[in-house]
């Protein structure tokens, strides 16, 4: 009995990690909805992408800053767009954030200074596509510079939504370092396609997204690799589209998984129940 008991406690104690939150939210895409949410033939869609997206990296059961700091950071050049990119702002807006009140936007010049407001000012980072929005080499080298204050504040729990990177279109991130503000290796590919045939994961339905949201657009990037990530979305080839996750962030992925613990909780719990009745 004292044996049951214990096993159905510590279930709990695991269950109670997950819901206060362990490690930090982060959601990765090929598709670039900072785009197609204001331009393109599946605007509705796009914007389902983005708001599920941040709803995850910003939800209040996971991101303890989200009580303090009522903004995202959303990371962007102030370039005049080149031709197939649009100021992703635009896409923002258009699924439903309003700038200054939801989100500030931060270019090169002032995302150093926005970086270390983290966890003040900000409960998440939001970066734009390279091709469809205008994310630069400029910031993307401060991001990966930056990347030892970014792991320490996705750690205490806050959160990072990143779209397509893959310097196609205007070529905007040459020297690549695509993601390499991660702590942890995600290899991505560039891959240029319409979106069709594209299905999401029982774990990406768990977000809220389905297939009508993950097609009739356009995506730039692929990854060959989870890192330990939760895979969200395929395309017609089986490649993985995004990855999500909410775990402690290590330089060799993500471990462990959210979805490990909760299985693993429960598990125990329905062992220590059964235990008791027997």
């Amino acid at each position: 009995m004292k044996k049951a008991l214990k096993v159905s406690l510590l279930a709990v104690v695991w269950l109670s990690a997950v819901s206060l939150g362990f490690g930090g939210s982060i959601f990765l895409t090929g598709h670039d909805p900072d785009f197609h949410a204001s331009l393109g033939g599946n605007a509705l869609g796009a914007q389902h992408i983005n708001q599920d997206a941040i709803t995850f990296i910003t939800d209040p059961a996971f991101n303890p800053f989200v009580a303090t700091a009522h903004k995202f950071l959303f990371v962007e050049s102030s370039i005049s767009p080149p031709s197939g990119h649009t100021d992703g702002i635009n896409g923002l807006i258009a699924s439903g954030y309003v700038s200054g009140v939801n989100f500030d936007k931060v270019d090169a010049s002032g995302l150093n200074n926005a970086l270390n407001h983290l966890g003040t000012t900000y409960d998440g980072i939001v970066v734009a596509s390279d091709f469809g929005g205008i994310l630069t080499q400029a910031e993307l080298d401060i991001l990966n510079a930056r990347s030892n204050d970014i792991i320490n504040f996705l750690n205490a729990g806050g959160g990072l939504y990143a779209m397509a990177e893959s310097d196609s279109g205007a070529g905007l991130t040459p020297q690549h370092g695509f993601f390499g503000y991660l702590p942890f290796i995600v290899t991505s590919a560039q891959l240029n396609q319409g979106e069709s045939g594209f299905t999401v994961t029982p774990f990406g339905m768990g977000l809220g997204l389905t297939a009508s949201d993950v097609n009739g657009n356009a995506s730039h990037n692929i990854f060959t690799a989870t890192g330990g990530m939760d895979v969200v979305d395929l395309d017609a080839s089986g490649h993985i589209m995004s990855l999500a996750t909410r775990s402690q962030i290590t330089n060799g992925g993500v471990t462990p998984e959210p979805g490990t613990l909760v299985l693993l909780a429960s598990g125990l719990l329905g062992l220590g129940l059964l235990r008791r009745r027997r």
